[in-house]
C-alpha cells in the first residue's frame, strides 16, 4: 500500500491518473452534459413549447428512428442533428418519453421500419465522378398510445424541431378528443362521388371507391374505430348546397341530347359543425382527366383527422364584402386555411348579422371589395377595444378584366377601413409599391423579366428583433400599397414594429397602372426612390374610432317597441338607457396592417407552407394568437447571412477568403508565433550564455 501511494504522489503516475480522469468524466457526462448554444436563432436548444409539452406528457410517447450510416453529405448531418435534439428532449422531459435508433443493416429492423410504414427515400450520391440515385432510410416514428406518425423523407434539418413538436402536439391532442368521443359518437368520412362520371374515362376513377376504402380502413384501425365511411352519389339539387357548405369540386358537362348534367368530387371529413377537405379533385392534363390526390391519400387523411379533432383556437373571418374563400384554393385563401389549420379554425363571421363571439380572441379581415357600413366598423373597433386582434390585409385596387386583349383596369377601392385604420394611427396609400429588388422570372422569348410590383424582401427589409421576421429572408410581397404608422408611432401608448419594408430603389404608382414587365420600368429619377414600409404591428390600448355608437349599432340607447307604444297611451314613459361603448381599450390588443390580401393569395401560399412567404404568414398568426414561441421555432436554422455588396470583385474576394482565407490566416498567425519563440529563445541564450554569442 505504500508503495502505490507513493507511486500516486509521484510524477510517473500523472498519464495514468488523467486517462482515468477522462473516463469517469465521459461517463459523467453521458447522464450529466452541459452545452453552449452560440448560434444565432438558437438552433440547437429547445424552444420552451418544446420543453413543456415533452415535460407534461401524460403517456408514454416513443420516437423510432431509422437512418442508414455512412449517409453522402449533405445528408449525413441530419442524423447528427436528429440525435442532438433527441438528447435535448430526453433531457427535458419527463419518464414517458423515449426514443432509439436502429441499425438499418439488420433485416429485422427494416422490416419493423415498414411495419411502421416508414419508407426508402431516394438521394443523389457522387461516387467515381458519376452521380447515382442511392435508397436509404431517412425517417422516424412517432408512437403514442394507438396513433403513429410517420416522417420517410427527413433530408434537411430545417425547421426539424417545429416538426416534431407540433406533430407530437397534435398526436396527444387528437387521442385525447377520440378517447373522449361518446359511444354513439363517430368522426364521419364521405366521398362524394357522381357515378355519372365513370363514362368519362377519368384516371382512377374506377379504383377511386376502394383506394379510399382502404385508406379508411388504415386509418380507422389506427384510431380506435373512431371513424364511420360512406360513399354518396349527391343529387342535382344537393350539389350546389355541397358545394357551398365544404367546397367541393363540381363538374359539369354537355349530354348528347344538348342537356346539362352536373356531378361533384371531393371527399370530406367532419366531426359535429367542423369539417376538413380531403385534398381530391379531377384535373385534366395532357393525357386527358385524371384523379389527384389519390397517392398519399392514407396520410392526407391521418393529418386532416388531427387537424379536426385537435383543440384548435378558433379565428374569425370576415365575410359578405366579397372576401376571398376561405375554401378556394385556385383563387381564395385556400392554401392559408389549409396550412393554419393545425393550430386553428377559421369560422366566418358576417358583421352585417352576426356579433364578434365574446371567446373569439383574432379576426382576420382579407382583401374585402364592398364597403362596410358604420355598424359593421362599430363592431370591429370595440373588439378591438376589448383586448382583440385583428390582421387587416387591404386592397388598394379593384382589378377587373376585361376581354383577353384588354388590360386589367385597376379601381381605387373605398371599404370605408381606411378611416378606421387612421384613427389607430395608420394610414394606407391608394397605390402600388414597385422595386427595382424584386421577384425575376424566366420566359421564353424574352429571358429573365423583373416583377417591380413583387418586391423580394431580404433580411435587411425585415425587422430584426421581432420574432415574426428574425430569421426569415426572400419574403416576397405582391400588388401590395404603402403602409405609413406615423399616426401611432406618435402615441406613447403604442408599440409600433415595420415588419417589413421594400429596398431604397423603390418608388410608387397610383395611375395609369400597368403590370406587364414590358412595359414596367424604374424611373429615371433616380431621387424619387425610397424605401416604403409595407406591413406593421401595432400592440398597445387604442382609442376608439367612435365617440358614441352609430345609431342601430349595439351599445346605441333607443326605446322599444313596448316603450313607444306606452309612450302614446300615457303621454311619457321613463326609458331605462344602456352603453356599452368603450372609449378606449380595456386591455392591450394587436394590429397588424399590410396593403395587400395576396400576401395570403393562392399565388404565394403553398400547400406545404414551407416557402418563406407562408412562414411569415404563420408567424403573424402566431404571435397575434399568443404563440411567439412557434415563431422561434417554426424558423430555426432559416437564417442566412448574405454580402450586402453586390460589386463581383467584393463577392470572388468574399468567397476566396471563404474557402482559403482562414487556412491562410491560421498559417501566417503559427509562422508568427513561431518567430516570436524563436526570437525569445534567442534573448534568453544572450543573457545566460554570452560567451557563447560574444
Amino acid at each position: 500500500m505504500k508503495k502505490f501511494l507513493a507511486w500516486i504522489k509521484s510524477p510517473s503516475s500523472d498519464s495514468v491518473l488523467f486517462i482515468i480522469l477522462l473516463v469517469l468524466a465521459n461517463i459523467v457526462g453521458q447522464r450529466a452534459f452541459l452545452r453552449f448554444d452560440l448560434t444565432g436563432p438558437k438552433s440547437y436548444s429547445l424552444s420552451p413549447v418544446s420543453v413543456q409539452l415533452v415535460k407534461t406528457l401524460r403517456e408514454p410517447l416513443s420516437i423510432k428512428v431509422f437512418f442508414s450510416e455512412n449517409l453522402p453529405a449533405p445528408y449525413n448531418s441530419v442524423e447528427q442533428y436528429l440525435s442532438d435534439l433527441l438528447v435535448e428532449y430526453k433531457g427535458a422531459a419527463n419518464r414517458n418519453f423515449s426514443y432509439a435508433f436502429f441499425d438499418m443493416d439488420k433485416p429485422e429492423n427494416q422490416q419493423l421500419a415498414s411495419d411502421y410504414g416508414v419508407g426508402q427515400v431516394q438521394i443523389q450520391q457522387l461516387s467515381n465522378n458519376e452521380v447515382g440515385i442511392k435508397e436509404v432510410w431517412m425517417g422516424l416514428a412517432i408512437v403514442y398510445q394507438d396513433s403513429i406518425k410517420v416522417f420517410d423523407s427527413l433530408t434537411s434539418t430545417e425547421g426539424l424541431e417545429y416538426t416534431l413538436t407540433t406533430a407530437m402536439s397534435k398526436m396527444i391532442s387528437t387521442a385525447d378528443a377520440l378517447a373522449g368521443l361518446g359511444e354513439d359518437e363517430k368522426v364521419k368520412l364521405v366521398l362524394y362521388a357522381t357515378d355519372k362520371l365513370s363514362a368519362f374515362d377519368i384516371s382512377g376513377f374506377d379504383t377511386l371507391d376502394a383506394v379510399v376504402k382502404n385508406a379508411y380502413e388504415a386509418i380507422n384501425t389506427k384510431n380506435m374505430g373512431r371513424i364511420e365511411f360512406d360513399i354518396v352519389d349527391p343529387s342535382p339539387a344537393d350539389i350546389p348546397v355541397l358545394a357551398q357548405k365544404y367546397g367541393i369540386q363540381t363538374i359539369a358537362w354537355e349530354n348528347e341530347d344538348g342537356s346539362s348534367g352536373q356531378g361533384a368530387l371531393g371527399l370530406v371529413l367532419e366531426y359535429k359543425d367542423n369539417f376538413r377537405l380531403i385534398p381530391l379533385s379531377m384535373q385534366r392534363s395532357l393525357f386527358g382527366y385524371t384523379l389527384v390526390g389519390l397517392d398519399a391519400l392514407e396520410t392526407t387523411i391521418a393529418d386532416s383527422l388531427r387537424s379536426l379533432m385537435a383543440k384548435s383556437t378558433d379565428i374569425g373571418y370576415v365575410t359578405n364584402h366579397d372576401e376571398p374563400s376561405i375554401y378556394d384554393q385556385q383563387y381564395g385563401a385556400g392554401n392559408f386555411n389549409i396550412i393554419v389549420s393545425d393550430f386553428y379554425t377559421l369560422k366566418e363571421i358576417d358583421l352585417s348579422k352576426d356579433q364578434i363571439p365574446a371567446g373569439l380572441t383574432t379576426l382576420i379581415i382579407n382583401g374585402p371589395k364592398k364597403a362596410f357600413t358604420d355598424e359593421e366598423l362599430y363592431k370591429i373597433d370595440q373588439f378591438i377595444m376589448r383586448g382583440g386582434n385583428v390582421l387587416f390585409f387591404v386592397d388598394p385596387f379593384e382589378v377587373s378584366q376585361g376581354s383577353y386583349y384588354e388590360l386589367p383596369q385597376y379601381k381605387p377601392l373605398d371599404t370605408g377601413l381606411g378611416k378606421l385604420l387612421s384613427s389607430y394611427g395608420v394610414s394606407l396609400g391608394q397605390n402600388y409599391v414597385m422595386d427595382e429588388h424584386c421577384y425575376t422570372t424566366i420566359q421564353q422569348g424574352y429571358g429573365k423579366l423583373s416583377l417591380p410590383w413583387a418586391p423580394l424582401l431580404t433580411q435587411r427589409q425585415l425587422a430584426p428583433s421581432s420574432v415574426i421576421t428574425r430569421n426569415l429572408s426572400d419574403v416576397i410581397f405582391l400588388q401590395t400599397s404603402s403602409v405609413d404608422p406615423a399616426g401611432a408611432l406618435a402615441n406613447e401608448n403604442l408599440e409600433v414594429t415595420v415588419l417589413a419594408k421594400s429596398s431604397p430603389q423603390s418608388w410608387l404608382v397610383s395611375e395609369n397602372i400597368i403590370l406587364n414587365p414590358l412595359m414596367t420600368a424604374a424611373p429615371s429619377d433616380k431621387s424619387i426612390e425610397r424605401s416604403y414600409d409595407l406591413a406593421v404591428l401595432i400592440e398597445g390600448k387604442f382609442r376608439s374610432a367612435f365617440e358614441v355608437p352609430p345609431s342601430g349599432a349595439d351599445g346605441q340607447s333607443s326605446r322599444t317597441e313596448g316603450e313607444a307604444a306606452l309612450a302614446g297611451e300615457q303621454g311619457s314613459v321613463n326609458t331605462l338607457e344602456s352603453s356599452t361603448h368603450l372609449a378606449e381599450s380595456l386591455l392591450p390588443g394587436k394590429i397588424f396592417v399590410t396593403g395587400s390580401s395576396e400576401l395570403i393569395g393562392a399565388q404565394l401560399i403553398d400547400q406545404d407552407g414551407s416557402q418563406p412567404v407562408s412562414l411569415f404568414v404563420r408567424n403573424v398568426v402566431d404571435y397575434m394568437n399568443g404563440a411567439a414561441d412557434f415563431c422561434t421555432m417554426r424558423t430555426k436554422g432559416l437564417s442566412l447571412n448574405r454580402l450586402s455588396d453586390k460589386n463581383s470583385g467584393a463577392a470572388a474576394a468574399a468567397t476566396f477568403f471563404n474557402e482559403f482565407g482562414l487556412t491562410i490566416l491560421v498559417a501566417v498567425v503559427g509562422l508568427l508565433v513561431w518567430r516570436a519563440r524563436a526570437k525569445r529563445r534567442e534573448r534568453i541564450r544572450r543573457r545566460y550564455n554570452p560567451v557563447e554569442h560574444s
